[in-house]
């Protein structure tokens, strides 16, 4: 009953994914080399010399250096207050290219 797999009450949570509110200093490192390493390889590609639409769109992306922490470690939401959600909410956010957000936000 109070061990390590005990349930948890409904009032305080139930069973749901608990998700920090905002992402740690450690969180936040492991972005940033995750968008460096990305930069990397978009970089080694258009070296290669192979051309293709995807590489095309990558290329308008912007860079990690050239990217504001505000597009970061945020992206837009139009449900959120302020618009803007903290971009380990959004689901599978290590695997999705998150760079660009509309205009003004």
């Amino acid at each position: 009953m109070f061990g390590a797999f005990r349930p948890t009450n409904v009032n305080l949570g139930g069973l749901l994914w608990k998700t920090p509110w905002k992402l740690s200093v450690t969180r936040k490192a492991n972005a940033r080399s995750r968008l460096k390493k990305v930069d990397a390889v978009i970089e080694a590609v258009r070296a290669s010399g192979v051309q293709c639409a995807s590489l095309a769109r990558a290329l308008e992306l912007p860079k990690e250096h050239e990217m504001p922490a505000r597009d970061k470690y945020t992206v837009f939401s139009a449900t959120s207050k302020g618009y803007r959600k903290g971009i380990h909410k959004v689901p599978k956010w290590t695997r999705l290219t998150l760079r660009t957000n509309p205009k003004g936000f």
